[in-house]
């Protein structure tokens, strides 16, 4: 199957395409600068330069690929796209992300179909904005927290934004927890924090590929080892 990866290069794009690769599928991963595409070919993917704001370039590349399903891991929270982690102004400090998950998941999924690309999976979060009512345990139909009234609600609007857009075009969310461990990332140029990516997505692709008009909706329950202290809540991945 050919799969898009968009936000290839990225600290979680980084660990999937490989198991991608592994599992035999033909993988198309983008980065935002021309510096990381011999990194992305060491993964095994095909490299391309992509911004993800540009409605032309994601169509673009889109096209060129012509996929069987997108994967949108796109964010925006590095050092060179948002600079020094800054939760007490939360709103500022994650823009570029709002930007990816609320303009960028729109340019992808025009891009799908005017491409006609038939699967699309999108990266969603619910860490520690679940919603407080009910019980503990949450399910894939219980709402998020928006946060209205703090510097997080914009982020945690961008990310309802992708579940209703993504879902409303037949396409799956994961509700990424936080991912947390110790093995260390393959080779990069751009060294990020440990981290332990889980499988659940690439098995599910080959769920995609092996059920043919399979729409999914997914959440991400496998998490690595979790601290046992933690004095704020973790940014989103």
């Amino acid at each position: 199957m050919r799969v898009f990866v968009a936000g290839g290069s990225g600290v979680l794009g980084r660990r999937l395409v490989p198991q991608l690769v592994a599992r035999g599928h033909r993988v198309t991963a983008t980065t935002t600068s021309t510096a990381k595409l011999g990194f992305v070919e060491q993964l095994g993917a095909d490299g391309v330069v992509m911004d993800g704001l540009d409605p032309m370039s994601v169509g673009e590349a889109v096209a060129a690929a012509r996929p069987d399903v997108i994967v949108h891991q796109m964010t925006g929270i590095s050092m060179a796209h948002a600079g020094k982690p800054d939760l007490k102004h939360f709103d500022r400090w994650s823009l570029p992300t709002i930007r990816l998950r609320t303009e960028g998941t729109d340019h992808l999924l025009a891009a799908a179909e005017a491409t006609g690309v038939p699967h699309f999976v999108a990266q969603g979060y619910a860490n520690w904005n679940e919603i407080r009512e009910g019980g503990w345990v949450k399910t894939e139909e219980d709402p998020l927290d928006l946060h209205e009234k703090t510097p997080a609600h914009p982020a945690m609007a961008a990310l309802r934004h992708v579940e209703d857009a993504v879902t409303s075009a037949g396409g799956a969310v994961m509700r990424y927890g936080a991912f947390y461990g110790t093995s260390p990332p393959p080779a990069s140029t751009n060294p990020s924090p440990p981290s332990t990516f889980p499988p659940a997505l690439a098995q599910d692709l080959d769920r995609l590929r092996t059920t043919p008009g399979l729409r999914p909706t997914l959440q991400a329950q496998a998490e690595a080892t979790r601290p046992t202290t933690h004095s704020a809540p973790p940014p989103q991945p």
